[in-house]
This record gives structure tokens, sequence and C-alpha cells, in this order.
């Protein structure tokens, strides 16, 4: 069942922010109960404002039911003083922001108590994104819920029960969208390398990652290793090609690599 909190503040609406935003009012989120602080609000964020009638930096906001932290990562020590009265005693805080801990949050947010940490992925805006959440003893069966239906309403949602288990989200799914486009990049690059026009070596490798997406999405019941096995046929190209993608120094171990680099980098920004 779904269910959305009465009320709700998104302080920080930037591109992740305004993405989410978009997919909750879109969704159900009635636009009377938000509250969005935005000291510089993007003109998209004011024409959304006058089309769905939401408060945007109300002079007196009062504690909500969730407050949704989206703010920069630097900019949160400056914003905290003016956020904590938004942090009341039965709110639900929902940070995005990368790098701060539910310690680092309840640090600057004494009088709030229910916390739930979450790394979203940019493919949020268009209502494909990847998050896991981790949530402090706090948090209610309740304020669980409205996580789940704010969070799914942009994509996929997942829980994860030790907190320290979001930096390796962080590197997966959050840094994800970056290695796919890579993907694409490299991809191009090597048509390139056997005679293919530049151009359309990246216009034929970025339509193939976006249709494997597609078809992978609409077959979701197949697990990713069939959807290979189909495309495979014994002896012949794809096979080759993939005897060089699997071998022991390929791209499973650069992936590893990879992703270990990510995670061991936001460890470091977590403190």
């Amino acid at each position: 069942m779904t269910t959305w909190p009465r009320n709700l503040a998104l302080a920080g609406a930037g591109k992740m922010g305004a993405a989410m935003l978009r997919g909750w009012l879109d969704r159900g989120l009635a636009a009377e109960g938000v509250a969005v602080i935005e000291p510089s609000p993007s003109p998209e964020l004011i024409s959304l404002q006058n089309e769905r009638g939401f408060e945007l930096n109300p002079t007196t906001p009062e504690a909500p039911e969730v407050l949704v932290l989206a703010v920069k990562p630097q900019m949160l020590e400056s914003a905290a003083p003016s956020l904590q009265r938004l942090g009341g005693p039965h709110t639900l805080v929902v940070s995005v922001i990368a790098g701060k801990t539910i310690g680092d949050l309840a640090a600057r947010l004494p009088d709030a108590h229910a916390f739930v940490r979450v790394m979203p992925n940019t493919p949020a805006a268009v209502g494909r994104g990847a998050a896991a959440g981790a949530a402090n003893a706090a948090v209610t069966a309740t304020q669980r819920g409205w996580t789940e239906t704010l969070m799914r309403a942009v994509g996929v949602f997942e829980w994860v029960e030790d907190e320290a288990l979001i930096d390796a989200v962080t590197a997966l799914s959050g840094s994800g969208p970056a290695y796919a486009f890579a993907l694409v990049e490299a991809m191009a690059r090597a048509g390139a390398a056997v005679g293919l026009p530049d151009e359309l070596a990246m216009r034929l490798a970025r339509a193939t990652v976006e249709g494997a997406g597609e078809l992978m999405f609409r077959d979701s019941a197949l697990s990713a290793a069939r959807l290979r096995e189909n495309v495979t046929s014994p002896g012949g190209t794809t096979a080759a090609a993939l005897a060089v993608l699997k071998a022991p120094d390929g791209l499973d171990a650069l992936m590893v690599r990879a992703v270990q680099a990510a995670r061991d980098r936001a460890r470091e920004l977590s403190g």
C-alpha cells in the first residue's frame, strides 16, 4: 500500500532534489503539504512551483513529518542552523547527502531522532533510479513506509541493515551510471579502432547500451547472465569478444577494482 506523508520539507532542490520532487508530485504527493527550501531556485524550480503550488522558501516553516536533506555536502555545516527547526522530535529525516553519516546528521539536528540515510543516483531524474537506504533504530514502521514510497516513486529502492554498507551502495549504484557512460565511450572508441567513423561508432554504442538496458528492464524475470547467454552463440563473434572480457584480468577483475576504489573513497569522505 502506498503511504505518503501528510507534509514534507525538501532542503536543497538542485538537480537531484528537484528530480525527486517532480517524481513525488507526479506520483501522488500532495503539493499543498510540501515546502521547499532552496536559496537559489532555478528557473525550472520556479516554473514547477508555479505549476504545482507547493511552498517555496516559506518564512516560518514548521517541523514536518518528513524532512529530506538534499543540500550539497559542503553546504551542510552552514545550512544546519536554519534547518534545525525543521527537524522536530517526530520528524523523519531522510538524507541523500553523500558522505554524511547518520551520526553527522544527528549532531546537527539534535531535536530529531529518526534518520534514514539514502544513496540515490542520477537516473532518478527519469524515474529509473537505483537506491538503497539504512535507518537508525528510532525509525518506525510507518516512517519506513514513507521512505519506500518516496524513493520508489523515482526508481528501485532497497534496504540495507548496516549503515556501513551505504559506502558500498555509493560505489556500485551511486557512481554506477558513470561506469555505464564510460562503457559507451569505450565501445565507441573500440568501434573506431576497427574502422567505423567516430560519430557512427558513438551512435551505435549508445543505442546498443540503451537497448540492452531496456531489454533487461522489460525481461526482468531473466537474470543478466541468461540475457547474456541468449545473445551468445557458441563459437560466434560474441563468444570471441566475451572470451576477452571474461579473462582473469578482464572486465570482472577491473570492475571489482573500480568499485573497491569508489567504496574506499566514500569511506574517506564519510570520515
